[in-house]
C-alpha cells in the first residue's frame, strides 16, 4: 500500500466514522463483515490501520463529571439564597429598631443606661399579666 492508499483509507474511515449513527443497521452490518473478511485475507507483513471506535455524542465521563458538579452547583446556590434571605431579614429588623428609637420621646442616652434596662425588662414580664 502506498501512501495515497493509506490516505484514501483514512478519509473513507472518517467520513464513515462521522456519519455511523446516520447509517441503517443492514448497512452497518455488512461494512463489519466486509471489514472481517478483509482482515482475513490480509497479508502478515501488511501494515494493520486501527480503527476508532464509535463516538457516542453523550459520552459517559462528562455525565458522571455533570452528576457530581449539578448537585454541588445548586448546593451553593441555596446557600447563597438563604444567606441572602438572613441578611435581607436581619436588615429589615434593624430599620424596625432604628425606627421605633428614633420615633421613642426619649433620649438616645436612656437606652445606654443600665437601669432602663432591667425597667424594659420588667414591662415585657407585666405585659402578659397584664393581656390575662
Amino acid at each position: 500500500m502506498n501512501t495515497d492508499d493509506i490516505n484514501l483509507a483514512y478519509k473513507i474511515r472518517h467520513a464513515l466514522n462521522e456519519n455511523l449513527d446516520n447509517l441503517p443497521a443492514s448497512t452497518t452490518d455488512r461494512l463489519a463483515a466486509a471489514r472481517a473478511l478483509a482482515l482475513a485475507r490480509k497479508k502478515a507483513d501488511a501494515p494493520r490501520v486501527p480503527v476508532q471506535e464509535k463516538r457516542r455524542l453523550f459520552d459517559m465521563r462528562w455525565m458522571k463529571g455533570l452528576a457530581v458538579a449539578a448537585p454541588l452547583l445548586a448546593m451553593v446556590i441555596g446557600l447563597a439564597g438563604v444567606y441572602q434571605s438572613e441578611h435581607e431579614q436581619r436588615a429589615a429588623e434593624l430599620a424596625d429598631l432604628d425606627a421605633a428609637v428614633l420615633s421613642d420621646d426619649l433620649p438616645l442616652t436612656a437606652y445606654t443606661d443600665h437601669g432602663f434596662n432591667a425597667y424594659l425588662a420588667q414591662q415585657q414580664q407585666q405585659a402578659p399579666q397584664r393581656a390575662q
